[in-house]
């Protein structure tokens, strides 16, 4: 019956003019052989059906009447990732169940889902069901749960790169252990387009499955030809600095669009994308309603506008953010234009791949810099699609703020038994190795609310009855159920026109600077306050063309590892004389420069290079390794100068280096001499020479918010941010005070060294450096490499006004 079920499936891809690929024939087969796994292809080139197909053809497999056999319970769960792609997978399947005759029903279930239209899946659920990580825990959430899911026989977990790299990831791992236990046969698929360490991917995806039951991992051999176009200036300004540029090449910008059918322009942040919506309208007005803008905080209601005109073909342009970075396919869009150096290989890919979203279609992406050393990004990313180098994503471990809601969903549906979930959360990869002591701390804390809040009653949360942990109080029980999931952003207002139309959400700490009156961009309009009432912003339009652009809290992305080594690569290359890229070439004048005034460092060198100017004393250092590492750096080797000679530091970094300036003289010599980039007491030095404590501080908020310690308000009713700020601080205090041993705490601080640090890749930094030869320079004048960093200090301190006029002197007195 395999053989009959294999033979409708080609069938099916016949009757369309396709030919299934060998991956998609492998995954039909390894599915159909009962085995779990990832499969691995690029954008565009039918993963989805890969497997959808292989659910289906089982189904048939194994009922001889499946052409009859309706109301068959949950066969399917598929994962996806943003709402946005609920919609694709959902059109994907019902194309397949119509042309094979399967009586299935597909559902979707996620924050935008009717209470109704939810009821009705949990009385009769469908065949296939789409959701994301929360809507999934949800579930877990009801009553009787494990009755819904009995007849399931597989997850698919979309786009894992992008889930694993979060804590929803480990939201999937936590709902995987669930299920594994209520439907011990359950297979486990993921789908991947673009990620470096596949192995340690399908290990945090199976969690001990990885161990008990057979596997495979699916790669495609398709080769994804990807063309990246470079968007030069006419003349390059051999005084680089961010942000300048690409407004410079706004009208190159538009001229690829009026040549296009449909462009797809990415923005690295969603102030950008305000940015140039409005800019594109200034200098080409033809445009004016067949561009959109596609962002976060941006309503469903209008995103969902815009996809659909998307899919129709009925727009020119679409200015977005990674809000369209994930596998949707819009078929029309020809072209794709990358603002601003993408940081990452594989975001770049992703992006690439939403133009040519075809099977053998060619991906065409046009890099617009948004200044003149962005351009050897450019260079980076083609050198890293011809080798094949992809990034890894880490999978996030030890998450306690997860498991901690975890435990308390259980509670709220059917209630747990710690000897059954104990088993189960240790076969995840993310609590592989968390011990009996934790548990039991994890368990203390969620009844009594531990050793320092064990004299408030609204901090024991669950019961314990009959050896079963329950939460009875339905307050508890429904402000659980509207925090579930882990996205925590600063406090956001609802935008609305004074009529009553919804336009998106602004975050608090922007919006709490303006005036009635004040006029800012958003959602591609010119809106001007009137008032701000209950959480909400009311608005209306504004005649006047100019505006404040909101800014969105964590906008910048670093460098990632692999492209700061291709960074170095470049470079090297264009000291060995060897550059063959045509932005490097175009860069010539810019590093003559750098090399007239300084030096331009090859693989084997580390430059520092320290001047003086009216400012004071700047000391530059260019690890080449993304802002995050050199924000570790900088303050580790300005806390080890500090300890030759009592001196006060600025600091700014961008991806490429960073400055401490200082109004006294810098011991740079001998600070050199006593190994101030050393690896020696790195830990204790780096904890030292930040505020660990403010950062850790920081981080507790979220983590009070994703376990539950602090409540983030009813829907159109949040908490003011301050008031979270303040309830989380006071936690944090408390527990940083009198109880050390605290895992919430511990997890903060982690956090901080892990991803806000990165201390695993600053050592491996400092590793490299120790190899390098120190060439320390004396430029007159600041270097094409120091400039754009010394403008991002200005920035922190000077309106958008005087910032213009600032560095434009600037360029002129360091120019020549």
């Amino acid at each position: 019956m395999a053989k009959d079920s294999l033979k409708l499936g080609k069938e099916w891809f016949e009757s369309r003019g396709w030919k299934a690929f060998p991956f998609q024939l492998e995954a039909w087969h390894a599915y159909l052989d009962g085995q779990s796994g990832l499969v691995n292809a690029p954008t565009g080139s039918g993963k989805t059906y890969s497997l959808m197909m292989a659910v289906m053809l089982e189904f048939i497999r194994d009922n001889p009447d499946w052409q009859t056999k309706r109301n068959n319970g949950l066969q399917a769960i598929w994962i996806t990732p943003i709402r946005a792609l609920s919609k694709e997978i959902e059109l994907s399947a019902n194309r397949l169940i119509q042309g094979l005759g399967l009586p299935w029903k597909v559902g979707v279930r996620s924050g935008d889902t009717s209470v109704k239209e939810r009821a009705r899946q949990k009385e009769k659920p469908p065949e296939l069901l789409i959701t994301t990580p929360e809507s999934m825990h949800l579930l877990l959430a009801s009553k009787g749960y494990p009755e819904f899911f009995q007849t399931l026989k597989v997850v698919i977990a979309d786009e894992w790169h992008e889930l694993m790299g979060s804590k929803r990831g480990v939201q999937v791992e936590l709902a995987l252990s669930r299920l594994k236990s209520i439907v011990p046969e359950l297979k486990v698929w993921g789908i991947s387009a673009t990620i470096g360490n596949m192995d340690e991917a399908l290990h945090a995806l199976l969690g001990n499955y990885y161990h008990e039951k057979r596997f495979t991992i699916v790669k495609a051999d398709i080769e994804k030809v990807i063309e990246v176009v470079s968007v030069m200036p006419d003349s390059l300004d051999r005084m680089p600095w961010a942000g300048h540029l690409g407004i410079l090449l706004l009208q190159k910008v538009v001229d690829i669009v009026r040549a296009s059918n449909t462009t797809l322009i990415f923005t690295n942040t969603r102030s950008f994308a305000e940015i140039w919506y409005q800019k594109m309208l200034d200098v080409a007005p033809e445009l004016s309603g067949v561009i959109a803008m596609h962002h976060g905080s941006i309503s469903q209601e209008l995103r969902n506008w815009v996809e659909e005109q998307l899919h129709e073909g009925k727009l020119k342009a679409v200015v977005c953010t990674s809000s369209l970075d994930l596998g949707v396919d819009f078929r029309p869009v020809e072209t794709v234009v990358q603002i601003g150096g993408p940081k990452g290989i594989a975001r770049f890919l992703q992006r690439a791949g939403r133009s040519g979203h075809q099977p053998g279609a060619t991906s065409r992406i046009h890099f617009v810099p948004t200044h003149a050393l962005e351009l050897m990004e450019a260079a980076a990313i083609r050198e890293a699609i011809d080798k094949r180098i992809v990034e890894d994503r880490y999978p996030y471990v030890r998450s306690f703020d997860v498991l901690m809601q975890y435990l308390t969903t259980l509670a709220v549906s059917d209630g747990f038994k710690p000897e059954e979930i104990y088993p189960e959360i240790v076969k995840t990869f993310s609590f592989s190795t968390m011990t009996e002591d934790e548990w039991h701390w994890l368990l203390n804390f969620i009844t009594t609310g531990g050793d320092s809040l064990q004299a408030y009653d609204e901090y024991r949360k669950v019961i314990i009855q009959n050896g079963v942990y329950r939460v009875e109080n339905r307050t508890i029980a429904m402000r659980h159920r509207l925090s579930i999931g882990t996205i925590v952003s600063d406090s956001s207002l609802h935008i609305r026109f004074v009529s009553g139309k919804y336009l998106g959400t602004i975050e608090e700490y922007f919006i709490s600077r303006l005036n009635p009156g004040d006029v800012f961009w958003f959602a591609g309009r010119n809106l001007e306050l009137v008032r701000i009432k209950d959480m909400e912003v009311q608005v209306r339009k504004s005649n006047k063309k100019s505006g404040l652009v909101p800014s969105w809290q964590g906008g910048r992305m670093p460098l990632s590892s692999q492209m700061s080594e291709l960074i170095r690569n470049k470079i090297d290359e264009v000291v060995q004389g060897r550059e063959k890229d045509e932005e490097l070439k175009f860069l010539q004048p810019l590093f003559e420069l750098q090399r007239d005034r300084s030096h331009l460092p090859g693989k084997k060198e580390f430059l520092i290079e320290y001047f003086q100017s009216d400012e004071g004393y700047h000391l530059l250092m260019y690890p080449f390794e993304g802002r995050f590492v050199h924000e570790g750096i900088a303050a580790l080797v300005a806390y080890r100068i500090a300890q030759i000679q009592p001196i006060t530091f600025s600091i700014a970094m961008n991806d490429y280096g960073f400055e401490l300036l200082s109004d006294q003289p810098i011991p740079i010599e001998e600070a050199v001499e006593t190994d101030v980039l050393g690896e020696d007491n790195l830990l204790k030095d780096i904890q030292a020479s930040i505020n660990s404590t403010e950062m850790a501080r920081r981080k507790f908020r979220d983590i009070s918010a994703i376990s539950g310690l602090v409540f983030k308000g009813f829907p159109g009713k949040p908490v003011k941010d301050r008031h979270l700020q303040s309830s989380s601080q006071l936690f944090f205090n408390v527990f940083n005070d009198y109880e050390a041993h605290n895992l919430l705490l511990r997890q903060a601080f982690d956090e901080v060294m892990d991803f806000q640090l990165e201390e695993a890749r600053l050592r491996k930094a400092l590793k490299r450096i120790a190899q390098q030869k120190i060439v320390i320079t004396r430029p007159v004048k600041p270097t094409p490499f120091a400039f754009p960093i010394m403008v991002d200090r200005l920035r922190e301190k000077l309106t958008t006004e005087k910032i213009e006029d600032r560095i434009r002197k600037m360029v002129v007195q360091y120019a020549e």
